[in-house]
């Protein structure tokens, strides 16, 4: 408990969603936001898919004001801008743009996304394997996605074994489009498992899965990782007791 106490002491100040704290974008960053975007866009030109990445939850009008800004820059989607609870939302936002709309990183079973799919809020569905529950959830979400015409993108931003978890999940997949990856510049990523699969595991934006059993990793480099590791993490493969408790910045309501 101790290593949590600062946090939370501010915990009722960080679990507010935006919406409640009376945030707005005004015109200047309206404009600001709109130019950004527009600099990416001249540097990638049109052939390339650009995605917004996490917005951090904001209220709705104001997402509608930035989306339809945006719109002109074909944008493949637009990800996590309000609260997932907020079903009704989901289906306004989509309603009143032509971005794609994405969510699902800080979801928990397959089944918590099937209100925002009802309404027809969501054409992406973007679970992180780790937290959604698993291989077999997340396969089972794709196959819920695709009942309702929206794709999959895979939130992946951990280690090799995360990453071909999902990979596997993934080609397993109908509707799975792509996977995040966030080791671009880890020089060290890749010597963090022993196995037969080729290094770099991530070529050129596609990763190979093996058709053997198993995800492919033989064994993990437990030196690299003993030196790698937070110095507030006492050792690799000790107990976790101080995880035994509900805690989450999850923006429920309730």
């Amino acid at each position: 408990m101790k290593r949590f106490d600062a946090r939370n002491r501010s915990y009722e100040f960080l679990a507010r969603i935006h919406p409640f704290t009376a945030i707005q974008i005004t015109e200047k960053g309206l404009d600001y936001l709109e130019n950004y975007v527009a600099e990416v866009r001249d540097v990638i030109g049109y052939e390339v898919p650009l995605a917004l990445d996490h917005f951090g939850k904001i209220a709705i009008e104001e997402i509608i004001k930035l989306a339809k800004r945006l719109e002109k820059f074909n944008i493949d989607w637009l990800e996590d801008p309000i609260p997932w609870p907020l079903t009704n939302q989901w289906k306004r936002l989509a309603d009143a743009t032509t971005i794609p709309i994405c969510t699902g990183e800080e979801l928990y079973l397959a089944q918590s996304f099937e209100p925002i799919l009802d309404v027809g809020g969501l054409s992406y569905v973007h679970p992180d394997m780790l937290t959604l529950g698993g291989i077999y959830e997340t396969k089972k979400l794709g196959d819920l996605a695709e009942r309702y015409g929206a794709k999959m993108v895979l939130h992946q931003a951990g280690t090799p074994i995360h990453a071909l978890a999902a990979a596997h999940a993934g080609v397993a997949t109908e509707n799975c489009l792509a996977s995040e990856w966030h080791a671009n510049d880890v020089p060290w990523w890749d010597d963090l498992y022993v196995g037969k699969m080729a290094k770099p595991l991530v070529k050129s934006g596609f990763l190979e899965v093996s058709n053997e059993p198993g995800l492919g990793i033989e064994d993990l480099n437990d030196e690299l990782i003993k030196e790698r590791v937070s110095a507030s993490i006492p050792g690799i493969w000790e107990p976790t007791d101080e995880w035994n408790f509900e805690y989450s910045y999850d923006e429920r309501l309730n």
